[in-house]
């Protein structure tokens, strides 16, 4: 089992009436729920933690789950209101408004944090969730109690906007969780705003030296990148029409899980010893798999069947 822990949300997306007026529609997202989701579509065992309300809203991001065959058991509902984020596309690139305060993903606290079963494997975490307390130092304690013996990967999907006033904390907390963990995936833009001007392997290597593992990178619609201690990897992203970006690195992390689960390397010696061709493999299914997403509106990630 694969858990993602994260943030689970409403985005609000642009689009046109039947009147011809600019409006709204509600998707279920969220960087983490939109990983959960994608893991459960490309058939790997998924489930989710988070804060939820018991809302409408909140749901909507239950049932959005359960329909890709994610497992519910470690919600943690409440009867706080859900985050709603309203999204800006410029030439398919996203931008966002966040509402969040007192919300029941924001308010996560450690008392709320789940025993876990034999059967979890991984956690995924990252997004916004790492951001604002108490959910943020939540989502920390649960990776400080569970690294030693469970593998660990992080994707800060860093929001410029939403940290702002917040900055020196938030990079202290991301550093300690990437010096925890065995898999970091960053974006190139990512990976330049944590560590500055540089080549991106040497700054992958440089992350390396803190513990993790493997670092994967991705470039936009170059592709993607996989660099260890021994292996630099790299995969072209696949061709295609851009209808929006929404979701793109949240898909990718779930096919580099996925592929990682497929073969057998979710284990703390495992991701210690990846090869070429299960880096490869987890590059190209999480490059296949984003390319789906982002050909089509929102964050809607592949079925299994559609690669």
């Amino acid at each position: 089992m694969i858990l993602s822990c994260g943030e689970a949300l409403i985005d609000m997306l642009p689009r046109v009436s039947t009147a011809g007026e600019a409006c709204f529609a509600p998707y279920a997202g969220g960087a983490v729920f939109n990983t959960a989701i994608a893991l459960g579509r490309l058939g790997a065992p998924s489930a989710f933690f988070s804060g939820v309300s018991t809302d409408m809203l909140g749901d909507i991001l239950a049932d959005t789950l359960a329909a890709s065959k994610v497992d519910l058991r470690y919600l943690a509902r409440s009867d706080r209101p859900t985050t709603v984020a309203f999204v800006k596309l410029v030439n398919g690139q996203a931008t966002y408004a966040f509402y969040d305060e007192g919300t029941a993903g924001r308010m996560l606290s450690p008392a709320e944090l789940p025993i876990l079963a034999e059967d979890v494997q991984a956690l995924f975490l990252g997004g916004i969730s790492l951001v604002n307390d108490p959910a943020a130092s939540t989502y920390e304690e649960l990776q400080i109690r569970e690294c030693g013996r469970r593998v660990t990967m992080i994707d800060p999907n860093i929001r410029p906007g939403f940290i702002a006033g917040k900055e020196e904390a938030y990079r202290a907390r991301i550093n300690r969780m990437i010096g925890r963990a065995d898999l970091v995936k960053l974006s190139d833009e990512d990976l330049h705003w944590l560590e500055g001007a540089g080549d991106l392997t040497a700054l992958a290597q440089g992350i390396l030296a803190r513990g993790p593992k493997a670092v994967f990178i991705t470039e936009g619609a170059k592709g993607a990148r996989a660099v260890t201690a021994a292996q630099n990897r790299f995969v072209a992203a696949t061709k295609v029409e851009v209808a929006d970006t929404v979701g793109a690195g949240d898909t990718f992390n779930a096919g580099v899980l996925a592929a990682l689960h497929q073969a057998g390397a979710l284990t703390k010696a495992g991701v210690g010893a990846l090869t070429e061709g299960v880096l490869d493999q987890a590059l190209s299914l999480g490059t296949r798999a984003a390319a789906i997403t982002v050909s089509r509106a929102g964050a809607n990630p592949p079925w299994a069947n559609e690669l």
